[in-house]
């Protein structure tokens, strides 16, 4: 081959690369690996923004959220949703380890979500709970019910003590996602949780 032909077909090949990369038209027939393979998972406030999520909570007030998936593993995903609540001192989930909180589920759901597709629930939630005095000082928060979308959940068992540094009765309320996994029939802890923390004072 001489040098002129051999500049001709280097010229052709760059012509049809620069076809295929700029051409938006072009992009669309194009089939590229995905490498991003993922679950998303949310909270958002009433108003259905990330901004102001309940705080101090008042005994029997009614609050209310929305809890949101978005699937992007490539394929229909068969999720688990577990409903907890802890104290300060009782386990949270662990990102750093992979891990789900040790605690009983309260409540569970399950959805499912196709690939690329996004599922949201509206919820809502009050406390039924009542304080412990001691020489007129606030020690202790004693759950009897949580009322999760008007169904009652019994939390009779569950305290909260007072957080001198913090200033609170500390209460947090969070969604762990699970995921089934088809190759051994079970749900797995998909390392994703979402949560409202609470400061228990109010009275009603």
């Amino acid at each position: 081959m001489n040098l002129q032909r051999y500049k001709v077909v280097l010229l052709g090949v760059t012509a049809i690369l620069a076809l295929l990369v700029g051409s938006p038209a072009l992009q669309r027939f194009l089939v590229l690996p995905r490498t991003d393979f993922f679950t998303e998972m949310w909270l958002l406030d009433e108003e259905h923004r990330a901004e102001n999520y309940p705080f101090n909570v008042s005994i029997n007030e009614r609050y209310t959220g929305f809890l949101g998936i978005g699937n992007n593993l490539g394929d229909c995903a068969y999720y688990l949703i577990q409903l907890k609540f802890r104290n300060q001192t009782q386990p949270a989930a662990d990102s750093l380890n992979h891990t789900s909180s040790s605690l009983s589920s309260l409540y569970n759901f399950t959805v499912f979500v196709a690939d690329k597709e996004v599922w949201e629930m509206p919820f809502s939630f009050a406390f039924d709970y009542a304080h412990d005095n001691y020489n007129q000082s606030l020690l202790e928060v004693r759950f009897d019910e949580l009322k999760f979308n008007d169904l009652g959940l019994n939390i009779k068992g569950y305290t909260s003590v007072w957080d001198p540094q913090a200033r609170v009765f500390y209460g947090n309320l969070f969604f762990e996602l699970w995921i089934y996994n088809d190759n051994v029939g079970v749900f797995q802890y998909h390392d994703r949780y979402v949560g409202l923390e609470f400061n228990m004072t109010s009275r009603s």
